[in-house]
């Protein structure tokens, strides 16, 4: 046979392979099903595995569960499982749709870091600073190893319990509200059923209650306290006099642009609800104006301190000991503004634009009344009732 004769046969004997190959196709799968326990069955691929699965017809389709790795488990061991699973979908339970529902839910640990690098960018600086606080301290490992729809309200109220005891009642508060949002985000993504939020079952832990403000005659020695103090602390004093006038918040106050001041108002750019208009008296526009303008400064108070907050705080708490005023804290000034307002019976949604206030429920808590204001409501109504009844 010449060279030519055997590349000849060995193209033929190629060329009927390939046919073969194209008229039956790869080699299949083979399934074995168990004679005893129905739709239990050994599969055994291509590449040699061998697993153990469940055929049964569920919700009128055909489903299959692989149950295991037949190198991992014995024959008898999966047909026990095989049985329980076929006793549980005559109950009613898929366990096709729980293995498919586990791969698609969240750990708790994935959803935190995917909310964190969703939700974070939107946040405003200190917020996002106080919240990763809190997520390092308190949040990364809350419910470690759970997915995110295994955690129940119990689960959430025993983290928040023991919270309250090792970091505080007002740290737990806070990192529930945390948990809170991001569960509500993973109700509204579509990562959990609406209405299942775990972190609603805690009750929250009561805040300590401050009911100081100043009465007329403390109003009158503070102002004119400042007023004296003025021409040495050129900025300060005229910062806390713009809180006790305005109501605003600290940071509004301290970092106060130009561009923000327009007459009888101030359009904050920044605050901790978001953009807001603040509203002047004749007494505040005044203090602004006499505030002399820096060229070339954008900043109201251009104080040299790397934290002018802390600097009025620091200055505060030696000035109010000088005037008799220890208690008084510098967020009791907003306080103040607020009472001030209720016992003028302004209304409480009039005091929550005054203040900024996003919700009235955060009002009410501002909306303090003195002893004397309420002693002089109940005389004249006593007078009123009276009147009527000796008639």
């Amino acid at each position: 046979m010449t060279s030519y004769d055997l590349k000849r046969v060995i193209g033929e004997e190629l060329a009927r392979v390939e046919s073969r190959f194209d008229k039956f196709g790869k080699p299949e799968r083979k399934t074995v099903f168990d004679k005893v326990v129905p739709g239990f069955g050994v599969r055994k691929h291509v590449s040699g595995r061998r697993v153990y699965i469940l055929q049964m017809r569920i919700g009128g389709r055909q489903r299959t569960v692989t149950i295991a790795n037949a190198a991992v488990i014995s024959e008898a061991v999966a047909k026990d499982v095989a049985r329980r699973l076929i006793l549980r979908i005559e109950l009613g339970m898929n366990p096709a749709d729980e293995k498919k529902r586990s791969r698609y839910v969240p750990s708790y640990d994935q959803f935190l870091e995917y909310y964190w690098e969703t939700s974070s960018p939107n946040w405003k600086p200190s917020t996002r600073k106080t919240q990763s606080f809190y997520r390092g301290k308190h949040l990364n490992k809350a419910f470690e190893g759970k997915f995110l729809d295994e955690i129940e309200p119990a689960d959430a109220i025993r983290w928040h319990a023991q919270l309250s005891r090792s970091a505080g009642p007002g740290a737990a508060n806070r990192a529930s509200e945390i948990l809170r949002a991001m569960f509500n985000k993973a109700e509204q993504w579509g990562y959990l059923p609406e209405n299942s939020n775990p972190i609603n079952a805690i009750k929250r832990n009561r805040g300590r209650k401050i009911e100081r403000f100043l009465n007329s005659e403390e109003a009158a020695r503070l102002g004119k306290a400042l007023i004296e103090v003025r021409k040495k602390e050129p900025m300060i004093a005229p910062i806390i006099m713009l809180l006790a006038l305005t109501g605003c918040r600290r940071g509004e106050i301290v970092n106060l642009k130009w561009s923000e001041v327009h007459g009888r108002r101030l359009k904050l750019s920044d605050s901790k609800t978001g953009p807001r208009i603040v509203w002047l008296g004749k007494d505040a526009q005044a203090l602004i104006a006499s505030i002399p303008r820096q060229k070339g400064e954008a900043r109201v108070f251009p104080m040299e301190q790397k934290r002018p907050g802390n600097a009025v705080g620091a200055f505060w708490e030696k000035f109010k000991q000088g005037i008799g005023l220890d208690d008084v804290r510098l967020h009791d000034l907003r306080h103040n503004y607020a009472s001030f307002a209720a016992r003028k019976s302004e209304t409480l949604p009039m005091i929550g634009k005054l203040l900024g206030h996003s919700n009235i429920g955060s009002t009410h808590r501002y909306a303090h009344l003195d002893d004397a204001v309420l002693l002089e409501t109940c005389d004249r109504l006593g007078d009123l009732v009276d009147s009527c009844l000796c008639q």
